[in-house]
């Protein structure tokens, strides 16, 4: 392994029910986070049959933001907001959890009816401990509104912080990137430097960095300093990291917290139906055990 790789994180797969298959990156032991990044999910590509659907039901976070990425198909978002928005290939839901939020995600009722195919990118990031309790909010930001060009090779686009001199729209709270890019066979493509903590995940296809191979389902975690990913084959990556969090982060079912009595106060809210409901959908997930 090249010397500028600091690990290969292999996704770990995990069979949410009706064939709906993630594989988990994020955390792993040794490695708990990448800059802010604390949880990493790939979901899918799952097809769904006509009638079939993903269903989450309202569940609680605190202490972290969500951002959805898909790939394919369409997630209806609602919280106890009162938000309702679908989220669509390429767009962004920011969701800030801060001091308390409950959501729900499912297919909605014209998709499950079609039947789909749904795949795409989960990612929780930890807020900087003076933003752990701020007040929720959520933001619904379209493709169209995301920074996006065209690179030797490559299509890409910011989702969520700054990187090659852009910024995208999503008010975040710690120095953070968050980069899709589509690359063809034999391109190349230079990592932002700026940023202390990087990580690579391959969606599809095949690259290479500093002459290892990383492969679908892998998060290739590199050193800081200059470096270059090449496209063996036509590939779909996304770039991810920041800043680290100077201070370590409790994570528990949905709750994340520098804090470990905050993650207990989290249990007993949810237990005793202190978080705010989510209008439009009375199911909820009950507190696991422990």
């Amino acid at each position: 392994m090249g010397e500028a790789i600091e690990r290969i994180i292999e996704g770990r797969a995990r069979d949410l029910g009706d064939g709906f298959v993630v594989r988990r990156l994020l955390p792993v032991a040794g490695r708990r986070q990448v800059g802010p990044f604390v949880f990493l999910d790939h979901m899918g590509p799952t097809d769904f049959a006509p009638g079939q659907g993903l269903d989450v039901r309202p569940h609680p976070h605190i202490g972290l933001a969500t951002v959805t990425f898909l790939y394919d198909g369409e997630i209806l978002h609602r919280d106890s907001l009162g938000s309702l928005q679908p989220i669509r290939p390429g767009d962004v839901n920011w969701m800030v959890a801060g001091s308390g939020i409950a959501h729900s995600e499912r297919t909605g009722p014209e998709t499950r009816a079609a039947g789909h195919r749904l795949e795409g990118l989960q990612s929780w990031i930890a807020l900087p401990r003076e933003a752990e309790e701020v007040a929720p909010a959520f933001a619904h930001h379209p493709a169209s509104s995301l920074p996006a060009w065209k690179a030797e090779g490559a299509q890409l686009t910011l989702v969520l912080g700054s990187a090659y001199g852009r910024e995208a729209p999503a008010a975040v709270y710690s120095p953070l990137f968050y980069v899709s890019a589509a690359l063809v066979a034999g391109a190349s493509l230079a990592l932002p430097d700026e940023h202390a903590d990087r990580g690579v995940y391959v969606a599809k296809g095949t690259v290479t960095l500093d002459g290892t191979t990383v492969t679908p389902g892998q998060l290739a975690v590199v050193r800081p300093g200059p470096l270059s990913l090449r496209a063996a084959t036509a590939a779909q990556v996304m770039l991810l990291g920041g800043a680290p969090l100077p201070e370590a982060r409790t994570i528990w079912w949905n709750f994340v917290s520098s804090r470990p009595e905050r993650i207990e106060q989290a249990k007993a809210d949810w237990r005793e139906g202190r978080f705010a409901k989510v209008p439009g959908d009375d199911e909820f997930i009950p507190l696991p055990p422990g």
